[in-house]
């Protein structure tokens, strides 16, 4: 019940409103993304990080903002890992993240609403995947499932979305410095939605989580 909430709540907002939110969540995946790429070696995250700030500073000053969301996100396609060739875990919540990016793209591009709350089940369900390949391997489907309704990951997910909802809806309007303060709320927090830890130097490290 309390993902549909979520969901219901976030279709209620705002365009402009679901944009931030959606950004917030976005951003929230790159640690994800970075440690992969230190691990790898694989890609980079540069695009992800210019199309993210591409966004954020749009949703500061639309009328004043052009921002190309197709190319930004043809850079961000060009980096997206697949599972084909990278036999570790870490491979799905960095593709999780690129993915999230790319939706949120597209929603900005098209002004889809839906898109902007598929940002968020795309992260909820990275989480969810994250838990069924690291701990959910050798449980039968019954025990799965109350780990994945009782992880302390999910609960915190699902909390940050909620908390991040009843902020939104408190707020009247989006302004520039509301913007900036949920930019600010990201590294605040400084962990991404499985667990990696935003280091002081913007380098991802892995928690024992």
């Amino acid at each position: 019940m309390a993902k549909l909430n979520t969901f219901q709540r976030m279709r209620d907002l705002s365009f402009q409103h679901k944009a931030v939110l959606a950004l917030y969540l976005a951003q929230r995946m790159l640690p994800n993304y970075e440690l992969f790429h230190q691990v790898t070696g694989f890609g980079d995250p540069k695009p992800l990080h210019g199309a993210i700030n591409a966004c954020w500073g749009w949703l500061s000053a639309p009328q004043q903002t052009k921002v190309n969301f197709a190319r930004w996100q043809e850079k961000v396609d060009e980096v997206t890992p697949s599972e084909h060739g990278h036999d570790m875990l870490g491979v799905y919540p960095a593709m999780d993240a690129c993915t999230a990016l790319s939706t949120l793209l597209q929603g900005l591009l098209d002004k889809n609403d839906g898109d902007l709350v598929n940002v968020a089940k795309v992260s909820q369900a990275s989480v969810a995947k994250f838990i069924e390949l690291s701990e959910g391997d050798k449980v039968d489907s019954d025990t799965l499932q109350k780990l994945l309704r009782e992880h302390e990951l999910v609960e915190y997910e699902i909390d940050i979305q909620q908390a991040m909802l009843g902020f939104l809806e408190s707020q009247p309007q989006v302004s520039a410095s509301l913007v900036k303060q949920v930019q600010t709320m990201v590294y605040d927090e400084g962990m991404s939605n499985i667990g990696v830890m935003l280091a002081a130097d913007d380098e991802a490290t892995p928690t024992n989580q």
